[in-house]
This record gives C-alpha cells, structure tokens and sequence, in this order.
C-alpha cells in the first residue's frame, strides 16, 4: 500500500519575520502606488471624514462581513479549503499581537489604493466597483487552488466599495476592513491553538 504524501501549499511556508516583513512592504507598495495615482491622474482621493457615526458604522459593516465569512466558510467547502491555507501560510507564524498589524497594514494601505483611489479614477460607479474589487480579489490570489479565496475576497471589495459609494466616507471601509482582518485572524489562531492543546 502506496502512503499518501501531505499535499505541500505552492508557495512555500514562511517565517513571521517573513510574514511581517512581507505585509509591511506590501502595505508601501500600494501606498506608493495610491500616491503616485493621485499625483499623475486627474481625481482627487476619495474623501474620509473621522466621524462617531460613520466609525460605528463601519465596525458594525466588518463585524456583519465576519458572520457572512463564517457562514460561507461552513457551506461552503472550496472556500474553506481555501481560506484554510491561505490563513495557515499567512497566520500560523505570527504571534498573537501581531494580529495588530494584519488588520491596520492592509486595513490602511488597501482601502486607500482600492475604494480611496480606484473608485474615484474610474468614476465612482457600478463599472468602478467591480474593476477595483476585481482588483483587490486578485491581489489575495495565493496559488492556482485559491480561486475560492479570490470569488470571497472580490465580494468583500464590493461590498467595502458600496460602503464608500453609500456613505461617501472612505473611514467605513478602512474600519470594516480591519475589524474583519482582526475578528477572523483572532478566531482563526485560537482555534489553531485548541486544537494544538487538544493532541496533548
């Protein structure tokens, strides 16, 4: 009898130096990108106002976009699979506070780039919103089984996207995001951790 090998991810398991260092610079390059945009393009950056209402609205938005990540990754067995990987290369390394940092890094340079920059420079429409979260869902494209990851990721940009549109506030979708970010990495590492302390 043949013994079945364990399936190695296509890209290679990093380190949490590597990990950090790799959101870090991720986080500049789309910074540096947003920037450039604004400078050579002919469109202002999406406004953002910090607001109590708008604050509220936005952890309220990243807690529904949690709940609706965690019915789809019940039903859903591909996303599962999926999400599985993707956050076990990206967050089995990383320390507890460094959870921190998963939220804020991408939570700030993403939505600048993605809703405060595309949407304006390609016209704060339906077309605009599905361009840039076809985008952002391709931006999370981690190897050639990861197209369940990319379909949920582009969903999420819609929704960030409409978030904006609707309340003109680019504060909602940065909020959204990074409580996103920090609820489903945070639950994610525990349950790794229970599972870890149950072999024992």
């Amino acid at each position: 009898m043949i013994e079945q090998q364990k399936k190695e991810p296509e890209i290679p398991y990093l380190t949490r130096i590597q990990v950090l260092g790799a959101m870090g610079t991720t986080a500049i390059i789309l910074l540096i990108v947003a920037k450039l945009s604004l400078y050579l393009g002919n469109f202002s950056l999406f406004s953002w106002d910090l607001n109590q209402r708008e604050l509220l609205l936005g952890v309220g938005l990243g807690f529904a976009i949690t709940a609706l990540s965690g019915v789809a990754y019940r039903v859903w067995t591909a996303y599962r699979q999926s999400a599985d990987y993707y956050l076990e290369v990206v967050l089995k390394p990383l320390a507890l506070p460094d959870l921190i940092w998963l939220g804020l890094l991408p939570g700030l340079s993403e939505e600048l780039l993605f809703r405060g920059v595309m949407l304006p420079a390609l016209g704060l429409d339906h077309v605009a919103v599905i361009i840039s979260s076809l985008c952002f869902g391709i931006l999370h494209f981690s190897g050639s089984q990861q197209w369940p990851y990319v379909i949920w990721a582009t969903i999420v940009g819609m929704i960030f996207a409409y978030s904006a549109l609707l309340t003109g506030n680019l504060l909602v979708p940065i909020v959204a995001h990074i409580i996103t970010n920090w609820i489903s990495s945070y639950f994610w590492k525990m349950s790794q951790l229970r599972q870890l302390k149950n072999k024992f």
